[in-house]
């Protein structure tokens, strides 16, 4: 009813607490009840049923705060502990005191104490429940005895002494078990935190090595501009040396193109505020692009997708992102790459099959991490993968790297769709 992971520790306790005091007031109805109609026994019946009503008024209370988003702080998870505590002591106090085989429950709220707040807290619950334990020595409503019959209520106390200590068990361990998981969920949380941290850390570091490359290699592209239109200008009757000339005019075009963009997209808006496209135009697109770039790939695509195609988001980081990629795969095959694309009301899927030898155990388990290649010196960085998955993760999207079944190794790649205005 209230189960919420991005609540914090002290909530999901104070839950929890609340849980463990309905069923703690379900079992003391009950066992008022059975000793009620079972046993003849007088007790001031009265003010044990006020004391019951007490604490489901104090707990229907609780319910009420829990509905609303307030931070749980130390001290109001610590009082409602105490609330327990006095409410436990007044029940004792008019059924016996310490002879009460229940006696014992007072090591519930002192085991919560010691598990979910800090060690203060704990000894100053162990001080407060010693004392109660103390004074219910000397000071309580005795049960009626009856010496004929000391033999039956010996047994009977010994039978309660048994379930409150089963009780006291079972209540113990499964509260230390939820204790446990939180902890555990928490760790992992901070875990992913940092690890996302960190991967920030190394995507602005080469953010601004990339910043840095793009005003060093402007000039040199400049350059070589220049120089290969004078060249083309000199051999115009070589055609086999026009058509060579025409490939590297149009490379260094493209990578001015995007030096130029470089900066520009370093600080794009995330998905909400990007512009769509087409499903089908954005792949071909980025295909359109890779035949630039690598004109040498040998590579066929198969399109199985319903039309009209749905929109996708359509920024120069998912599209270099997926170019990455395609030229891993391109540098992995040995003859030929493998593209099919699909998509369905919710996601985009791309798959990129190469021929290649697969992914051995280390790259399975290392693909992904920043500068780990597999590549001889000077053919790779090892940030191809690690930018390309990063960054579509960044959009909602995934990267999947794993052997093909007929050989070779797939990567597939999920993008979200753009829903539809209604």
């Amino acid at each position: 009813m209230f189960s919420d992971l991005s609540q914090s520790p002290l909530k999901r306790n104070l839950q929890r607490l609340f849980l463990l005091r309905n069923i703690a007031i379900i079992a003391l109805c009950l066992a008022l009840t059975l000793v009620y109609w079972t046993i003849d026994i007088v007790l001031p019946w009265q003010k044990l049923i006020l004391g019951v009503a007490v604490l489901i008024t104090l707990n229907f209370l609780t319910c009420l705060r829990l509905r609303r988003n307030w931070p749980v702080s130390n001290i109001e998870f610590f009082a409602q502990l105490l609330i327990d505590v006095f409410g436990l002591s007044a029940l004792l106090y008019f059924s016996g005191g310490s002879t009460n085989p229940f006696v014992s429950l007072y090591l519930l709220p002192l085991t919560i104490a010691a598990a979910a707040l800090p060690w203060i807290y704990t000894w100053v619950m162990a001080a407060i429940t010693v004392g109660c334990y103390s004074l219910l020595l000397y000071n309580y409503v005795p049960l009626p005895h009856d010496h004929d019959r000391h033999l039956a209520e010996f047994n009977l106390h010994v039978i309660g002494m048994w379930l409150a200590f089963v009780l006291s068990t079972v209540i113990i361990a499964w509260f230390v078990v939820k204790m446990s998981i939180s902890i555990r969920d928490r760790d992992k949380d901070l875990a992913q935190v940092r690890e996302q941290a960190l991967r920030n850390e190394q995507i602005i570091a080469l953010g601004t090595l990339a910043a840095g490359a793009a005003h060093e290699l402007g000039t040199p592209l400049s350059t070589m501009a220049v120089i290969t239109g004078e060249l083309q200008q000199e051999h115009t009757d070589d055609r086999e040396f026009q058509d060579n000339i025409h490939i590297l005019r149009d490379q260094i075009t493209h990578c001015k193109q995007m030096l130029t963009q470089l900066l520009a997209n370093a600080g794009q808006a995330r998905s909400e505020d990007g512009s769509g496209q087409p499903v089908d135009q954005f792949i071909q697109q980025v295909l359109n692009k890779w035949q630039l770039i690598r004109p040498s790939a040998n590579f066929s695509y198969q399109c199985n997708g319903a039309k009209p195609a749905p929109q996708t988001l359509n920024t120069e980081i998912l599209s270099q992102s997926i170019l990455n990629l395609l030229n891993n795969a391109a540098d992995a095959s040995s003859k030929h790459v493998d593209i099919k694309s699909s998509w369905d009301n919710q996601a985009l899927h791309l798959e990129i099959i190469d021929d290649g030898e697969g992914l051995t155990d280390e790259v399975a388990q290392r693909a992904g991490e920043a500068f780990f290649t597999k590549k001889a010196p000077g053919q790779g960085f090892g940030i191809g993968l690690f930018l390309a998955n990063a960054n579509i993760e960044r959009f909602g999207g995934s990267v999947q790297l794993f052997n093909h079944e007929q050989g070779g190794a797939c990567t597939h790649i999920t993008l979200p769709l753009i829903k539809a205005s209604p």
